[in-house]
């Protein structure tokens, strides 16, 4: 048996950018995102038969991988070419769609790399990024961006840049201890106990690119300023650049905010926080706040509707966690 340990991850600054219709066009995007210690664990083991016996949400029995119905699954398989014999099961740290924290491309690329683990192949991080890509945004036609996808391989802090050409840059952001524990304890995340689904945004998005061109570009260019900011250690920057992220990304498309987000942000500012954002897509999920650690009582309990989830940066990415006979 094969167990694999992806982690999710939040985005600060520049996500949208990482869209096709917005890279290939005005390339390329620029992100800065962080993995962080809640995790999609994929277990991968050989059947007793020939079937293949898939566990998520449901548990599916069939005799050909044609017959399975989670779509990455069956594209999974296809691309590595197993066609039965064995048994899939994955758990989730945190609820596993509608969270906004890349939930779907962190199983994808957990699952491949289990798969490779089990057939006795490694995969690089690069490999897993780009085989996850190639099925959700090639094979199935989902729509969305890229950086999920490498973010769970890779792991860490980092600056990723989207080229026209299809090419992904990948810049770990180097701080030293002391700034990582600043970082660390002046982020606040909180769930807003509402799950949607990005796919309806992410359409609007991707046919709206043109006419929202400029918050797009000003977007980008403040991964560029996020990513010194971090690299300097300047944390008062960090607050700024969320916030002013969040007033651009609000205008791209319709459900990415509401009356409801809209009051639980304002309520957080009063309360000192120094800026934030929804995580992923919007419209639900997690609330990523930043505000001084001694301001966090505050905001909590300024937000009694929402739900305080502790967490700390994870600075790996997907892992082979155990391998038994």
């Amino acid at each position: 048996m094969i167990m694999s340990r992806t982690p999710l991850r939040i985005t600060f600054v520049g996500g949208g950018t990482d869209i096709p219709s917005y890279y290939r066009e005005y390339g390329p995007g620029a992100v800065v995102s962080a993995s962080i210690n809640k995790y999609i664990y994929v277990a991968v083991n050989k059947k007793f038969d020939s079937k293949i016996r898939v566990s998520y949400s449901v548990t599916e029995i069939v005799d050909t991988v044609d017959e399975i119905k989670h779509p990455t699954v069956r594209e999974a398989l296809r691309l590595l070419g197993i066609d039965g014999g064995v048994e899939i099961v994955s758990i989730s740290d945190i609820p596993s769609r509608g969270t906004g924290l890349g939930s779907s491309s962190t199983f994808l690329v957990g699952l491949l790399n289990a798969l490779h683990a089990y057939k006795g192949e490694h995969a690089s991080p690069l490999q897993l990024a780009e085989e996850a890509v190639k099925i959700e945004r090639e094979i199935l036609g989902e729509p969305g961006g890229k950086q999920d996808q490498y973010m769970a391989a890779y792991g860490g802090i980092q600056f990723m840049e989207f080229h026209r050409d299809e090419r992904v840059s990948i810049k770990p952001v180097i701080m030293n201890e002391d700034m990582r524990g600043k970082l660390q304890s002046n982020l606040l995340l909180m769930y807003t106990g509402r799950e949607r689904s990005s796919t309806e945004i992410h359409k609007v998005q991707a046919n709206s690119v043109s006419n929202k061109l400029e918050s797009y570009h000003l977007m980008k260019g403040m991964a560029f300023e996020m990513f010194d900011a971090m690299c300097n250690g300047n944390t008062g920057e960090i607050g700024r650049l969320l916030h002013k992220n969040w007033e651009q990304k609000r205008q791209l498309a319709e459900g990415i905010t509401d009356r409801n987000i809209d009051s639980w942000y304002e309520k957080a500012l009063s309360n000192g926080a120094l800026g934030g954002k929804m995580i992923g897509a919007g419209g639900g999920g997690f609330l990523l706040l930043f505000a001084s650690h001694e301001k966090h009582e505050d905001i909590i309990k300024a937000l009694p509707e929402l739900k305080q989830e502790t967490f700390n940066i994870e600075y790996g990415g997907s892992r082979i966690i155990f391998v038994g006979d």
